[in-house]
């Protein structure tokens, strides 16, 4: 099973020519689950919806609660924004978390719940945005608390680990990342831990996703990893384990950068573990739809 998250930075820059240059890097990757982040709609017109179309994927979006300061920073009064999942196999399951916000601050930030009718086994998956100020990390901490707690919520009556994605807006050695993964200090929910995906990567792999080289990025801005895939212990048979993972949408298509965010792609087993002579990530059907 592949999965994505992107942040494909709402209504920002040439957003006309960067949603194709996203829908090109999906179209190429052919993901069976993608958690999006800052997808726009206005006017009857959803992002998610027009990529979901174009992909022949279903599709599950929340708007934001409090969408007036985005808003005001493109000068447009009726936009909205939200997070958005986009699926192979039907949505079966949903629900929204609205996260807390620093005081005054408040940005409608949320984590979205889509349970996936998978074959053989039902995806509990989420996708979530966390405040973006560098100095915020108490508040991502509660936010991954609550978070924790949604995911501790929604994830049972499956054999399927839970997948959860996001832009996190936190380093990878951050409170808040230790703190949701549980397996580096406490847990924020008892007994539950979530592995970061790229734990697995190439150790030698580019991995920042807000990245110094796209020129959406501030200058000066330190290249750093903050966008995330975390999935549960594996299932019986490896079920959930991850097999490969890797950046994408790292660089333009046709020109245009896609977003201010780099994606993440991971692989995730379907089926219990083969014999390490048939279990190659370079044989598609294999690496895609173990069955």
């Amino acid at each position: 099973m592949r999965v994505v998250t992107w942040n494909v930075w709402w209504r920002f820059g040439p957003w006309e020519e960067r949603r194709k240059a996203v829908l090109g890097v999906l179209r190429e990757l052919e993901p069976d689950v993608v958690g999006l982040q800052e997808v726009w709609a206005r006017g009857g017109e959803n992002l998610a919806e027009w990529l979901a179309g174009e992909l022949g994927l279903h599709w599950a979006w929340a708007a934001s609660p409090a969408p007036e300061r985005w808003r005001r920073r493109v000068g447009d009064p009726v936009v909205d924004i939200g997070n958005a999942v986009l699926s192979r196999w039907p949505v079966v399951g949903r629900a929204v978390l609205r996260l807390t916000a620093p005081e005054g601050e408040d940005d409608g930030r949320l984590a979205l719940y889509a349970r996936l009718d998978a074959p053989g086994h039902q995806v509990p998956f989420f996708t979530a945005h966390l405040s973006s100020g560098i100095h915020a990390s108490a508040v991502r901490c509660d936010q991954v608390r609550a978070l924790a707690g949604f995911v501790a919520a929604h994830r049972g009556g499956t054999a399927f680990p839970p997948v959860v994605t996001g832009d996190f807006n936190a380093w990878p050695d951050s409170d808040e990342i230790r703190l949701f993964g549980g397996y580096k200090t406490a847990p924020a929910v008892a007994g539950q831990v979530l592995l970061d995906a790229w734990e697995y990567a190439d150790p030698a792999a580019p991995a920042v996703t807000w990245d110094a080289a796209n020129p959406y990025v501030g200058v000066g801005d330190p290249g750093v990893r903050i966008d995330y895939i975390h999935v549960g212990p594996p299932g019986p048979g490896g079920l959930g384990r991850v097999r490969a993972v890797r950046r994408a949408g790292d660089g333009p298509v046709d020109g245009v950068w896609p977003s201010d965010h780099a994606a993440v792609v991971a692989d995730l087993a379907t089926a219990p573990a083969m014999a390490p002579a048939e279990d190659r990530l370079d044989d598609r059907r294999a690496d895609r739809y173990e069955a």
